[in-house]
């Protein structure tokens, strides 16, 4: 690893007390977007159990079916739940295939059969369905990986407007009533793999809401990407090219300043762009060529990561870059990047930042723990037995944290510069979608259900 001394690194106090604050809305209640507000995933005071039990009921407030098959996130504002699902004609449309294996090769789904593609509201109490509304019904255009289905991408909402992103089928903007509001076809967006275009793998990146603005990032097969569209209309305001591979993750917005930067992650575009015009205010490039993780923010630094290939590198980069930052190696490293670490960094969840750690833990859930300002390697261990894959992004409250495999056992971490698992907790199918916490709820989506998990009352 090398690491640069940062001399005045810019207003790390006050920067940090602001992500803390706007953290706060999962405390609230408020989970607007994927891993809540600005991609952090924590939400402390929200006193989620350490244990549960699905068979007996023990600290489940409630478990609604959901139909088709959905890895997007379940999302919170006030009262309400949004989630996105596909509902697949086919006998082949609600199967996943999990575990730690190579095979890229897409589901084979009839060519005939249809999905609808769907949006439903739940009541946050008591897991009620209020309003479930069709938002596309047809072929699907790409065919999903064999751990992906048609309904990627988590929604996004300010309150007012619930945005659900199909990809290929569309763009949909209903109000929190279910009254479809607005919707837009963006064509066809395949991201699959690179190198292949017969590998079709659906599309997964999801949407932002910043300031009344809707932000896109699309790197797909064919003419990628990152766009700014208004909110009340869905109409573009600016799209720029981003010349990139096909990638999953979501773009984060950062404000320091007078500074309102678009952070995306990438492999030969990982760049911060000026969320006015969409200017490119910075940019580095390599690492992992599927890139999958969403960038976050803490202790006054971005952190981005990438795996796959020969390098799962992690960046920390000061949110005042500007220009082209060279590649980090051993050998050459960046004034604007604090730390670098070649082989330490994720490749399909996004890594947590808990008080004074930052972690990241692998698909084969080797977990590593470093410090944040330095780049310190703290401790690395194992979740699970090396045989279970892991695919969902990690939240946290109150200094502990949740981690889901793929076969459905929530392991609940001790933050701290010490490995400790405080318990196992199975609810019984697969999940792969990231949960979400709201109000002293931790919502867990496993493939057939949606699980609230809060202390009985």
């Amino acid at each position: 690893m090398r690491r640069i001394i940062i001399a005045g690194l810019f207003g790390t106090i006050g920067f940090s007390s602001s992500v803390r604050t706007l953290n706060a809305e999962g405390v609230e209640g408020n989970w607007p977007g994927f891993r809540g507000t600005m991609a952090s995933g924590v939400a402390d005071g929200a006193k989620i159990p350490t244990t549960w039990n699905v068979q007996t009921g023990e600290n489940v407030r409630w478990k609604t079916p959901i139909p088709g098959l959905g890895l997007s996130s379940p999302i919170v504002w006030g009262e309400r739940i949004f989630i996105t699902t596909a509902v697949s004609t086919d006998e082949k449309g609600d199967k996943l295939k999990v575990g730690l294996y190579g095979d890229p090769n897409p589901i084979n789904e009839k060519k005939t059969s249809e999905c609808t593609w769907r949006v439903l509201c739940l009541d946050k109490k008591t897991g009620k369905v209020l309003w479930d509304k069709e938002s596309y019904k047809g072929i699907p255009k790409i065919r999903r990986h064999p751990k992906a289905s048609h309904a990627n991408s988590t929604p996004v909402t300010d309150g007012h407007h619930v945005v659900a992103f199909f990809g290929s089928e569309g763009l949909y903007c209903y109000d929190v009533d279910g009254t479809l509001l607005w919707k837009k076809d963006l064509g066809t967006l395949d991201a699959g793999a690179y190198n292949d275009v017969d590998l079709q793998w659906e599309f997964g990146s999801s949407p932002t809401i910043h300031d009344g603005k809707l932000v896109i990032q699309c790197d797909v097969q064919e003419t990628p990407f990152l766009a700014v569209l208004d909110l009340k209309d869905g109409s573009e305001i600016w799209r720029i090219d981003r010349n990139d591979v096909c990638s999953w993750s979501t773009p984060t917005v950062l404000t320091t300043g007078d500074r309102t930067q678009i952070i995306c992650n990438g492999y030969h575009n990982i760049a911060g762009y000026d969320f006015k015009t969409g200017e490119r205010l910075w940019t580095t490039r390599g690492g992992g060529d599927v890139p999958v993780c969403t960038p976050i923010v803490s202790h006054g630094l971005i952190f981005i990561t990438n795996a796959h290939g020969p390098l799962a590198p992690i960046y920390a980069i000061e949110p005042a870059a500007t220009g082209k930052l060279p590649t980090p190696s051993a050998e050459r490293t960046s004034r604007y990047i604090a730390w670098y670490e070649a082989r330490g960094g994720n490749y399909m969840q996004t890594p947590i930042v808990v008080g004074d750690f930052i972690y990241f833990c692998r698909d084969n859930g080797v977990l590593t723990c470093y410090k944040p300002e330095s780049g310190e390697k703290v401790f690395s261990d194992r979740l699970g037995k090396g045989t279970t894959g892991f695919t969902a992004s990690p939240v946290a409250s109150d200094g502990r944290i949740f981690y889901t495999s793929e076969e459905g056992d929530v392991y609940v971490v001790k933050a701290g510069p010490q490995f400790e698992v405080l318990a196992t907790n199975p609810i019984g199918e697969y999940s792969m979608a990231t949960p979400a916490i709201s109000d002293g709820t931790l919502l867990i989506r496993g493939q057939k259900h949606l699980f609230a998990i809060g202390a009985s009352r």
